[in-house]
């Protein structure tokens, strides 16, 4: 039996991808008008923990011809400077992954003034220019709220893709809760309007389904590094403790649906 949530599942979802005709690229270059294929996957990773987790997604991908987006915390369970370095080296997209309404306690005019030194210091391994909010789920505070007090735009930030992809045209894949599935447990990593609506659970459907030309022609793919692993006790680990925070995250849905 293969195990879901391997290195070897995310390369199989990545050679379907391609052997069905795909093109990826990263979300700085769609941004810019640099990514006008047919059919295309925007491969976006959100860092949220385990950093040698995303340096090994991003070999990966090198070795296939991909590039993607890497998005970093500045918390030190994301923020690692060998290992942005090295993703940075080999040809990928390094973000900033927001999460400044969380650490300014809700205080917006603090929010900006983090955001803004938080900006520069990853401005000093990558030239910065697009962001995505961290969903903080165990929080009160949206950390999009903080584009009610300012403007992304004024500091040279050309793309955030909760704001800035048209849903209505791209299909949306996430590995949200551990599965291609979690809405139920998702309490932030949402879009609107978007008209295609996926009933796949496993990375193994997600394949099967590139292969059947089952998925839209533009996508956007969001992974979390730190849930694909192939040595067993950091597979073993993180599956538990998923599991465990899917049962909070569907209780704070549930709640914030007014259920």
């Amino acid at each position: 039996m293969a195990f879901d949530f391997t290195l070897t599942a995310f390369e199989n979802i990545l050679r379907a991808a391609l052997d069905a005709g795909y093109k990826f690229d990263t979300f700085e270059n769609f941004m810019n008008g640099k990514s006008n294929h047919e059919k295309l996957v925007l491969l976006r990773h959100d860092v949220d923990k385990k950093p040698y987790n995303s340096l090994a997604t991003a070999k990966l991908e090198n070795n296939l011809g991909i590039a993607s987006s890497y998005y970093f915390r500045i918390v030190d369970s994301s923020n690692d400077p060998n290992v942005i370095k090295q993703i940075r080296d080999l040809g990928h997209e390094i973000g900033y992954h927001y999460e400044e309404m969380d650490l300014a306690n809700g205080n917006t005019d603090e929010a900006v003034k983090i955001f803004e030194k938080n900006l520069a210091y990853f401005r000093t391994y990558y030239p910065v220019v697009t962001i995505c909010m961290h969903g903080s789920p165990m929080s009160k505070f949206d950390n999009k709220d903080i584009w009610k007090k300012a403007n992304y735009r004024d500091y040279g930030i050309i793309g955030e893709p909760y704001f800035d992809v048209d849903f209505s045209k791209f299909g949306y894949l996430t590995d949200t809760g551990r599965s291609w599935n979690g809405e139920k447990v998702s309490v932030r990593d949402k879009v609107k309007n978007s008209p295609y609506s996926f009933n796949l659970k496993t990375s193994f459907e997600v394949i099967e389904a590139f292969k059947a030309n089952k998925l839209p022609p533009k996508i956007m793919i969001t992974t979390h590094p730190q849930r694909w692993n192939n040595k067993l006790l950091p597979y073993i680990t993180e599956f538990v403790m998923q599991k465990t925070k899917n049962f909070v995250k569907a209780i704070i849905v549930k709640k914030n649906s007014g259920k």
